[in-house]
């Protein structure tokens, strides 16, 4: 079925609840685990139907903000989610408590109890109210965001998507004019920015201390379905700086000298790599699309029916605010979105949510279906592979760009490591500390660039960026709360299968086939050993994977490009 032919109804929100309800009573009087079991797939059937509407309407909410209709039904969902929590969690404690639970986790694993646990740690009706008024908040950061949809800059007016693409101007002044105009814009909207971050974090905080928690770190870790602890992070917060700064620093004084800056480089220069301009693709979205299929078609034949059948089916927008990938249950189908507007970061981009989504459809018959859309920890394993082993179809992609891009994916790649690091320990300090003024998370964020990014002068050149506000245009901080480590870890691994695939492409794409196949049914140190890769908590992983990256960026062939 195309993504256009599917049919849309709001479903009857107290109906949903009582079914659920029903069903939970039915499975506490289950004489049998196959009358318990019986109830628990006619469950997973009635739940597709309900997440499949709410994803339909958030993808065409997405395709048209001005569509009044998604609109209200937008405002629908974010109410409805939050009540029915009450109702889902009394069915994930039917299961815990259930006497057939070890025949269940014999047939379907322990992950789907482990993912339990967490729930039950993490929800309760003491704060539907707070996660209601939560999602609120959420959404006017959005709307704040993406009301900043008119800069000024020189004699005229540019939207955001135009502002970007001066950001990447072979006049390092204009660069530097194009972030001083964003930051003078997104600097007005700061204090309004402050004041909805200030409400969160507040009221994150009462959460978790009336789940029983300290406050709302544990909590964050518990709906992020942790498998990993505070004390791992830190330890590997304290490796990035160890091994990676080092490394990243000295791929950013190589890169001053090749763009002909000075170092410490300005915030605006920070994502120049040469003199002649970044990489650009090769051809327009139709292009593109057509690269993806030979890409995919080129690493297996379940890949390339893969890819076929999202083009075929209309399940991709490629001219979305940004990238996102979507699984609709109740017809077992994955979408993506993106925006491709003809920079490489799009189609890096591009190839992150295709990981995702094929990672869904090799697992679309899994029961249960929370084992398709795994758990983040362990989902960004499949994107963050795919953007490497993409690299080799880097030619087709960006044509006489393609060392461009090639060499600049592993150089951000490892200085990404370092900025994602940074945005968790960020967000451990602010909910360590709830009590913090906005000033004093500012000069938070200016201490930890000093740690985690030595090579980027932040100095007060460019309004917002050089005071300490950078981290309000990152959105995971607001809407997703210690989600961006996941980026940083899974990079990691992806930078293991990127270095297998040197040697042999093959072996790569056969430990990448290890990680999906296993979908979401183990935890995110297991599914990693499971396919033969070394965790991203060991030390010594982090610094093979440096040494390796910088070796190869060293001896990168550059002849011929300014």
């Amino acid at each position: 079925m195309k993504f256009s032919e599917i049919p849309y109804s709001r479903p009857d929100a107290e109906k949903t609840k009582a079914e659920i309800a029903e069903l939970t009573e039915w499975l506490k009087r289950a004489e049998s685990y196959a009358e318990a079991r019986a109830i628990f797939l006619e469950k997973e059937e009635k739940c597709k139907y309900t997440n499949t509407m709410d994803l339909v309407a958030m993808i065409r909410r997405g395709m048209n903000k001005d569509d009044e209709f998604y609109r209200e039904e937008d405002k629908f969902w974010w109410d409805f989610e939050p009540s029915i929590d009450e109702y889902e969690k009394a069915w994930a404690e039917a299961m815990l408590d259930s006497p057939f639970r070890r025949d269940f986790a014999d047939e379907y694993g322990d992950m789907m109890f482990l993912n339990a646990e967490f729930d039950r740690r993490s929800m309760s009706e003491k704060i539907i109210a707070d996660m209601q008024r939560e999602n609120e908040l959420i959404v006017e950061y959005g709307e704040l965001m993406d009301s900043a949809d008119e800069i000024p800059f020189e004699d005229g007016v540019v939207d955001p998507d135009e502002i970007d693409k001066l950001k990447e101007d072979v006049d390092g002044e204009r660069r530097l004019a194009a972030y001083k105009a964003e930051g003078a814009c997104r600097r007005e909207l700061g204090e309004r920015l402050d004041k909805v971050f200030d409400e969160l974090v507040r009221l994150r905080d009462g959460m978790g201390k009336k789940l029983g928690f300290d406050g709302f770190t544990d909590l964050g870790y518990c709906r992020r379905k942790r498998t990993f602890t505070k004390a791992d992070a830190e330890r590997f917060r304290a490796a990035v700086v160890k091994y990676v700064v080092p490394v990243a620093d000295a791929i950013k004084r190589e890169q001053a000298k090749r763009i002909g800056r000075p170092y410490p480089l300005a915030y605006s220069d920070n994502d120049f790599f040469y003199r002649s301009g970044n990489a650009h693709p090769a051809g327009d979205d139709a292009y593109l699309v057509g690269e993806g299929q030979k890409l995919f078609d080129s690493l297996s034949p379940e890949a390339g029916a893969f890819f076929r059948h999202m083009t075929e089916n209309e399940m991709m927008f490629l001219h979305a605010g940004g990238g996102n990938d979507i699984y609709l249950p109740y017809y077992e189908m994955p979408f993506l979105t993106v925006n491709l507007d003809g920079s490489g970061d799009s189609v890096r981009s591009f190839m992150h949510e295709a990981g995702h989504t094929f990672a869904y459809w090799m697992n679309r018959k899994r029961i249960p279906t929370a084992y398709i859309t795994p758990s983040e920890d362990i989902t960004e394993l499949h994107s963050m592979c795919m953007e490497m082993i993409a690299l080799q179809n880097a030619e087709g992609f960006f044509g006489a760009d393609a060392r461009k891009f090639t060499y600049t994916l592993i150089a951000e790649s490892i200085a990404f490591i370092t900025y994602g690091t940074m945005v968790d320990h960020f967000q451990h300090i602010v909910y360590a500390h709830p009590e913090m003024s906005a000033a004093e998370r500012h000069a938070e964020w200016n201490r930890l660039e000093a740690i985690y990014e030595p090579w980027i002068r932040f100095d007060g050149e460019i309004p917002y960026y050089g005071e300490g506000m950078l981290w309000q245009q990152q959105w995971h901080i607001y809407e997703s709360p210690f989600y961006y480590i996941d980026y940083v870890l899974t990079g990691v691994v992806a930078l293991e299968v990127w270095a297998i695939m040197q040697r042999d492409p093959k072996e790569a794409w056969e430990r990448y086939m290890a990680l999906v196949r296993q979908g979401g049914s183990r935890p995110f140190t297991e599914l990693i050993t499971n396919a033969g890769l070394r965790s991203p908590f060991d030390e010594a992983c982090l610094k093979n994977v440096c040494e390796t990256a910088k070796i190869w960026l060293d001896g990168f062939d550059l002849t011929g490009i300014e």
